[in-house]
This record gives structure tokens, C-alpha cells and sequence, in this order.
């Protein structure tokens, strides 16, 4: 069996490609303004085996908010009909680098599913080494049908209500992934009905500063001296936020590399809290 680790290269997937129980996703998702249709992007180009792991499709469509985490029954449904078990370990990655590939490792975690991972660097660094790609859609007649069981694991899972506890707790730190303008309220959400700003006793780090230049992920002791400059102490809680829980989890993956043990996110990040009048909202700095 193949040994789960949060991260892993392109020439460890490359040496392992048609493994038993490795299975390898596309998690690609974008932003409307970027102009991208990850879908079909994925059936004209995507590594060999790969299916596609639609991160709203997987999601609560019962809520306005985007793509929250869904009840486990539905989730094991459509991991199953993408031929992902049990005794599977995932590999995701996306067509921006390092991107939405983070959120779907931390779905699969908080259903209870520990083997997952993501490739460093993804689909643009698999292509600029020459690696081997595929067009089409890979099908659940071609990949299998598996059992795969969701048992939720809620000690990753933050809602509004223990976020909004912890302004008077303050036993979690909380970090949010947006950019600094949107962070300090400089610049208007783009969901609308949403405030501008942050939470109380939030720290801002931009998710772009945990990576390299070439979209790969900065080295551990990089990624501690970034954490240590903005005053997150890994030895306690963190819970990471962002603008919909997508970015927040590549902070997410950069905490884990970086030492913390204690790490959750908040599925409804700022899409509920700045939405929300119960909600106390802070600008500035």
C-alpha cells in the first residue's frame, strides 16, 4: 500500500502512474472573472486515468453558499461514481498550479477519507516537464466502481457558530487566505450583499505567499518563517478562511507542511460571515 503524505511531486505520480488503489482527479476550479471552463479544459487535456472532480457539483446544494460541504451520503455518491474506495489513496490537481486542488484534498479529509494528497506544482508542471497527457472524459466504466464510506470528521469543520464563539474565546487563530486589499475592505466583495473587511483578531496571508513563482509550494522552513513573521504560533489552533473555503485550504496544506497539528477551516468563510448583519466585520489593517 502506498503511503499517504500531504504532498506529492510530479516524479513520484509519474513513477506510480497505473498503480493499484492510486487514483489520480482533476480538481480544477476558477473564478468566473478568470474566463476558464475547468471541465472542458479537462476532457481536452488531463493526466492519464485522471477523472474529474467538480468541487461544486460535490457540494450542499441545498444552501445559497458557494460550494459548502455536503451531507456524507451525498458526497460517498458522487465520489463513488467517479470510482474513488476506500483502500484508495487520491492524488488531485489543478490546471492553475496550486490552487483548488488544496479544497477538494481537505473535502476528502473531512469525510473521513485520510489518503489523499496533492501534486505539487499540478497540470502546468506535468506539462512543462513533457509528461504524458489525455483527452476525453475516464468514466466509471473504465475506472471501477468502488465502496467508499464517509464518516465526517469534524474536527476540521468550522461553522458560524463556533466562529463566532471564538471572538470571545479567542482560542483558535484565525488566518484569512483573501488578498490584502480585500482583507483591509479596500475593494468591494464580488458576491453581492457581502461586506467588505475581516473578522475580529484575524491575521491576513495572502495564499499567493505560500508559493513559489512556478505555482509549487514553498519548503517547510520557508513556509514557518512566513507563519512565525505573522504571528501564527503552529503549536496552537489555527482555522483558516478565505473567500468561499477554496484558497483557505491551500493555506490549510501550508500549515501542515509547515508543523501545525491543530488545523480547521470555515466552510462558509467570508461568503456567510460578511453576509451575515449578526456578524461583527472589521477594516483596515
Amino acid at each position: 500500500m502506498i503511503d499517504a503524505v500531504p504532498l506529492v511531486s510530479t516524479e513520484w505520480l509519474a513513477a506510480r502512474l497505473g498503480t493499484a488503489n492510486l487514483k489520480i482527479a482533476d480538481a480544477s476550479w476558477y473564478l468566473p472573472q478568470a474566463g476558464r471552463d475547468a471541465k472542458r479544459e479537462y476532457e481536452a487535456d488531463h493526466i492519464p486515468g485522471a477523472v474529474f472532480f467538480d468541487i461544486d457539483a460535490l457540494s450542499d446544494h441545498t444552501t445559497d453558499l458557494p460550494h459548502m460541504l455536503p451531507r456524507g451520503t451525498a458526497f460517498a455518491s458522487g465520489v463513488k461514481k467517479l470510482g474513488v474506495g476506500d483502500a484508495d489513496l487520491v492524488v488531485f490537481y489543478d490546471g492553475a498550479g496550486i490552487y483548488s486542488s488544496p479544497r477538494a484534498l481537505w473535502m476528502m479529509r473531512a469525510m473521513g477519507h485520510a489518503r489523499a494528497a496533492v501534486l505539487d506544482g499540478g497540470l502546468p508542471k506535468w506539462r512543462r516537464e513533457g509528461r504524458p497527457t489525455e483527452s476525453g472524459v475516464v468514466t466509471i466504466a473504465t475506472v471501477g466502481r468502488r465502496h467508499f464510506t464517509a464518516m465526517p470528521e469534524h474536527s476540521l469543520i468550522r461553522d458560524f457558530s463556533a466562529m463566532h464563539a471564538n471572538l470571545a474565546t479567542r482560542s483558535e487563530q484565525i488566518v484569512d487566505a483573501r488578498s490584502p486589499t480585500r482583507f483591509r475592505g479596500e475593494e468591494p466583495e464580488p458576491r453581492r450583499g457581502v461586506r467588505p473587511g475581516h473578522m475580529p483578531n484575524s491575521v491576513n496571508i495572502h495564499y499567493a505567499e505560500v508559493l513559489n513563482a512556478d505555482g509549487t509550494m514553498r519548503s517547510a522552513n520557508d513556509l514557518k518563517e512566513l507563519f512565525a513573521k505573522r504571528g501564527v504560533e503552529l503549536e496552537r489552533p489555527v482555522v483558516t478562511s478565505c473567500g468561499s473555503g477554496v484558497t483557505a485550504a491551500i493555506l490549510s496544506l501550508a500549515l501542515e507542511l509547515a508543523g501545525a497539528k491543530k488545523i480547521a477551516l470555515y466552510d462558509g468563510s467570508w461568503a456567510e460571515w460578511g453576509g451575515r448583519a449578526d456578524a461583527p466585520v472589521e477594516t483596515g489593517a
